[in-house]
């Protein structure tokens, strides 16, 4: 089911503001790899049918998505945190982080922010947040689109890097092969040795020979 259209969004212009940007968050949950955050600027003429939750796509689906995105929004801008900064300041801050860092890759900037989720990102401008955002705001499922298949592309490059982890199927989440690969390999130089699952575990070859912790 597609998000209504524009429902948030009218609210912010009527309100007065004109550039306003949805802003999510993908990947808090796997044991490796970027948190990554789209911030996404769509025109008013916004039509685009089947934007949604990307969690309720296909990955076919949201790769069609993410193009048709790219073609109409007036700017899409990306963050990315890596494991060693999610490590450094926790999960919940390296997400803020993220996201405030693709709303400064936006450009023309924004003027007000509909941000997924209870946690405001802390910047100098308007910001609504949305619990449920993804389902809720067609601006917000953009971003969640941009930035699940930003991410999925990482962790499929990482996939050829370190092979054995099974990246390409997993995106570093904990299912049963990633924890046993874990439990096999010991920890590779994109695991998140702050979580429950890598923390304590030896680390692989690649980090011996790499010098990587």
């Amino acid at each position: 089911m597609s998000v209504p259209i524009g429902e948030f969004e009218g609210e912010a212009r009527d309100s007065g503001y004109r550039r306003i940007a949805g802003v999510d968050e993908v990947g808090r949950g796997p044991l490796a790899g970027p948190v990554v955050s789209a911030a996404v600027i769509l025109p008013d003429d916004f039509s685009v049918r089947g934007i949604a939750d990307s969690k309720r796509l296909s990955s076919k689906i949201r790769q069609r998505l993410y193009k048709e995105i790219y073609s109409h929004a007036l700017t899409v801008g990306i963050g990315i945190v890596d494991p060693v900064e999610i490590d450094r300041i926790n999960i919940l801050q390296a997400s803020l982080a993220a996201m405030a860092m693709a709303v400064k890759n936006l450009a023309p900037a924004p003027d007000c922010l509909l941000v997924d989720g209870r946690n405001p990102i802390g910047l100098d401008m308007t910001e609504k947040t949305i619990v449920g955002g993804d389902s809720r705001s067609v601006s917000i499922a953009a971003a969640s689109i941009v930035a699940k298949v930003t991410r999925d592309r990482i962790m499929e490059r990482y996939c050829t890097e370190y092979p054995e982890y099974g990246f390409s199927g997993h995106k570093g989440y904990p299912t049963k092969a990633h924890v046993a690969a874990i439990r096999d390999h010991g920890r590779c130089p994109i695991h998140r040795c702050s979580f429950k699952g890598v923390y304590g575990q030896r680390r692989s070859y690649y980090s011996i020979s790499g010098g990587n912790a």
